[in-house]
């Protein structure tokens, strides 16, 4: 497997994909997985992942993202949506840590109330279920690098449609949609700012 900062060089966004070439559903769920190990506010982990492996299903995904070819030549799509209620899962996070001893039952109730005062601002919910979903998507799209497969983050969709095509709930947000294939055209390159312009010392 490929050093990881060997995958960070390598990896660019490919758009143009071989369309007969599928991904098993086995190792798509083995690199979700790998991107549901993405660090998130208090072990919320703030994302939901919706597949799109068939051709006739992408079919139905291609209007919505505005008729971008990749969408139904990829070998899959993953829809990475961010959890707006990921507060809900707080028992279920830390009431294994409590049974394996590793959090004290007063540590996980002080826990929970931290996230319940949180989730009552509505804009800490979205901006937590964008940021924290979007670490859990860079990650999918570094083990997709890893393990061979080439991806494209997609930002041009149109969300409502989205959620009424394929009746998502309104607990999620759709973030983002992600392409995972082989490219059989290499991906255009492209440069980075230098990345002093990009830093700035704290006074």
């Amino acid at each position: 497997m490929a050093d990881i900062f060997g995958v960070i060089e390598s990896r660019r966004s490919a758009k143009v994909y071989d369309p007969n070439l599928p991904i098993s559903r086995e190792e798509l769920v083995e690199l979700l997985e790998i991107a549901g190990k993405a660090p998130s506010a208090w072990n919320l982990q703030h994302w939901h992942f919706m597949i799109f492996d068939n051709k006739e299903i992408q079919q139905r995904l291609l209007p919505i993202a505005y008729n971008q070819q990749q969408i139904v030549d990829a070998s899959a799509v993953i829809a990475v949506l961010g959890d707006l209620e990921a507060n809900k899962n707080a028992e279920l996070v830390f009431a294994p840590d409590v049974e394996a001893g590793m959090m004290t039952p007063e540590i996980k109730n002080t826990l929970i109330q931290q996230i319940e005062g949180a989730y009552q601002n509505k804009q800490y919910a979205r901006d937590a279920a964008f940021s924290n979903a979007s670490l859990a998507a860079m990650q999918f799209m570094l083990a997709a690098k890893a393990k061979g497969w080439d991806t494209c983050p997609i930002g041009g969709f149109n969300p409502v449609q989205f959620m009424k095509e394929f009746n998502v709930s309104d607990r999620y947000v759709p973030v983002m949609l992600i392409t995972i294939g082989k490219a059989i055209k290499e991906p255009r390159k492209s440069n980075r700012l230098d990345i002093h312009q990009l830093i700035t010392e704290a006074k």
